[in-house]
């Protein structure tokens, strides 16, 4: 078999010239295509990687700054906590000292009642005693009983000595006017005689007198002379029992003694 060297040579041209054709106008548009979206994408893979990095940047910035904000509202709310318990605490001692100050005064205000309404029961039975004694001796008052008086008064006229006679000489010779004698019932003339007979032993000089009946008076007489008094009188008994039940009540209800 003979080669044709005409067509061999022939079509390594047309190969040879359809590679540089293929290389100029198909190969090298896409290599350039290729080179171009590699620059692209590397581009694009540097913006990325750069937008990574600042949203790293900004995301330990904002965990920054919300751990700060964390540890600044724990703080607050750590305070507004203690304030409002110690508010709190303030508020109930405030209400548990005024509830003991409502209860003291509840039970001063209790005892002094209670002090005052046994003041008033022992005072209401202290006056019914005695007007039921002065009803008794008014109703007992009888002319043997009004002889003793008398005969008593005159007792005391004599047993005056001392300080309490200088007392009386000292009135009696003050006195211009006459002396006065006082009695619950009217004396007889016997009696007033006796009376003014003891008087003038007493003083060694007789006087004016002046003799007044007192129907307030329970069963007694008194003397008077310019300021200087001697009486004697079953008021004077209830006078002193009177004194005794207040005294008594006093010490029974300390309370008593503020009013």
């Amino acid at each position: 078999m003979q080669i044709n060297w005409f067509t061999v040579i022939a079509q390594l041209i047309n190969f040879l010239l359809l590679v540089w054709l293929m290389k100029k106008y198909l190969y090298k548009p896409i290599l350039s295509a290729i080179d171009e979206r590699e620059k692209k994408i590397a581009a694009e893979l540097s913006d990325a990687k750069s937008k990574v990095a600042a949203a790293k940047k900004e995301q330990d910035e904002f965990q920054k700054k919300n751990d700060v904000f964390d540890r600044h509202q724990k703080k607050m709310m750590d305070k507004a906590t203690s304030d409002a318990e110690i508010e709190k605490q303030t508020l109930l001692n405030a209400a548990q000292k005024e509830a003991d100050d409502l209860k003291q005064k509840r039970a001063e205000e209790a005892k002094e009642l209670a002090a005052h309404l046994n003041k008033e029961r022992s005072k209401k039975t202290q006056e019914e005693v005695l007007a039921i004694t002065k009803k008794a001796l008014t109703e007992l008052a009888s002319t043997n009983l009004e002889e003793q008086t008398v005969q008593v008064f005159i007792g005391k006229i004599k047993s005056i000595v001392g300080k309490d006679k200088k007392q009386f000489m000292d009135a009696f010779h003050a006195k211009s006017s006459s002396l006065s004698v006082k009695s619950a019932f009217k004396l007889s003339a016997k009696e007033e005689k006796s009376i003014k007979s003891a008087i003038a032993d007493l003083l060694g000089e007789d006087g004016n007198y002046e003799f007044k009946t007192d129907t307030k008076m329970i069963c007694g007489v008194e003397l008077a002379a310019d300021g200087y008094k001697l009486s004697w009188s079953f008021s004077g008994y209830i006078d002193s029992i009177e004194k005794s039940i207040e005294s008594s009540i006093k010490e029974t209800h300390p309370a008593a003694k503020k009013s």
